[in-house]
């Protein structure tokens, strides 16, 4: 039908919106090569609401409903129950939410596949299918490591984040600011919001941390027209420049940093 339309009439634009159907994209790709571009589109972010206070978006996420709570609870509850299996993925809904939880807790850690699978029971290779799942349903971010410079020693595994901050606060049960500012993943809750408004805004794919063995570590990277842009995450109410900074601004030759 898509092609169809395209084909007779060429001299139209079609905006299509839908969820993360993985057939939808399949085809859309074979049969019209060249003649779509695909958008990516996340929840609100801090510049769509200039007045209301950070923290509320922290807190609550991307996703528009004033009963955000309830909301984002029968959000993750549909999404597991219907969303997946239209998706043709035989997984009980159970099971995944118990993964997806289980993931939110490694939130801004790194990724370490055998490790899941002892915790969870199963194999390194469900593991990654289940990770393949949630990553194409834009539900998490699995952030690849830069290293180019192979004289250094470097971590060389990916980085895990659920992309939006309200869903990671219902997985782990976190219903206010408050208890937010008590929890002992509100460094990594921050870190994962922050980076994930970022890349709302700078709209690129080939984004990248960096980490040395020895802790060195730069949050977020990416190339910007021939230089290289870092930011560094801090939950801190005086943020400053450290000795693990400072590295990671020579060893990547920063053009800037954000701290």
């Amino acid at each position: 039908m898509l092609r169809y339309l395209v084909d007779t009439h060429s001299e139209q634009k079609y905006l299509i919106l839908g969820s993360a159907s993985r057939d939808l994209i399949r085809q859309s790709s074979e049969s019209l090569a060249g003649r779509i571009a695909y958008y990516n589109l996340g929840g609100f972010r801090i510049t769509d609401f200039p007045d209301h206070p950070v923290k509320r978006l922290w807190l609550r996420g991307g996703f528009p409903r004033s009963e955000s709570e309830s909301w984002r609870e029968n959000y993750i509850k549909a999404f597991l129950e219907r969303d997946i299996p239209q998706l043709g993925v035989n997984i009980p809904a159970r099971t995944l939410r118990r993964f997806w939880i289980m993931l939110s807790h490694y939130h801004g850690e790194i990724l370490n596949h055998s490790e899941l699978g002892r915790s969870f029971g199963i194999s390194d290779k469900t593991v990654k299918q289940y990770i393949n799942i949630l990553e194409g349903t834009f539900m998490i971010r699995v952030l690849m490591p830069w290293h180019v410079n192979v004289g250094k020693r470097l971590v060389k595994s990916p980085k895990l984040y659920l992309r939006d901050s309200g869903i990671f606060h219902s997985l782990q049960t976190i219903d206010s600011y408050e208890r937010l500012m008590l929890h002992n993943k509100v460094g990594a809750s921050w870190e994962g919001f922050v980076l994930e408004e970022i890349c709302k805004v700078i709209g690129k794919d080939d984004i990248y941390y960096w980490r040395t063995h020895t802790g060195a570590e730069v949050d977020l990277f990416w190339q910007n027209k021939g230089e290289n842009w870092g930011v560094e995450i801090k939950y801190n109410d005086a943020p400053r420049l450290t000795k693990s900074i400072i590295n990671g601004i020579k060893d990547l030759d920063l053009k800037h940093l954000w701290v």
